[in-house]
């Protein structure tokens, strides 16, 4: 198994993906079977990614590094369930969302999350309309 990082020349965004093998990947490329799980665009491609080497010393570090790994999803996860409860969902709806409140005179009290391409994100910001990214980890990915 092989895993690349992929990058989506549409909407921008880069996303992993396992493959059987490197010939594999190429397969499915040539066949047009590989698509944004975004915007379903097929103009996807690999993207640069440093190699995983493991030696000896990384070995004996495993379970610090695990309990780290442990203590930041939790970290996480107590972020996600704020969010939860003091601001609205509006889902692929981010972006327009954002301007309404942005160019409203009459500020919503409440303040929103969802999802946004990089791009939308970058326009967002050229209109003066402050967007953070947050890592999130659906429930499904535990």
């Amino acid at each position: 198994m092989i895993k690349y990082r992929l990058l989506c020349n549409d909407c921008e965004i880069t996303f992993d993906s396992w493959f059987a093998s490197s010939k594999e990947y190429e397969k499915l490329k040539k066949n047009n079977f590989l698509e944004c799980h975004y915007c379903k665009s097929q103009k996807v491609k690999k993207s640069l990614m440093a190699p995983k080497l493991i030696n000896s010393k990384k070995k004996l570090n495993q379970s610090l590094d695990h309990i780290k790994y442990d203590d930041a999803i939790k970290t996480i996860k107590n972020y996600q369930k704020f969010i939860k409860d003091n601001f609205k969902y509006v889902g692929k709806n981010f972006s327009y969302e954002a301007r309404l409140i942005h160019y409203d005179d009459k500020k919503q009290k409440k303040g929103i999350y969802g999802s946004a391409s990089k791009k939308d994100l970058k326009e967002l910001g050229e209109e003066g309309i402050e967007a953070q990214i947050i890592p999130w980890i659906s429930d499904k990915d535990n």
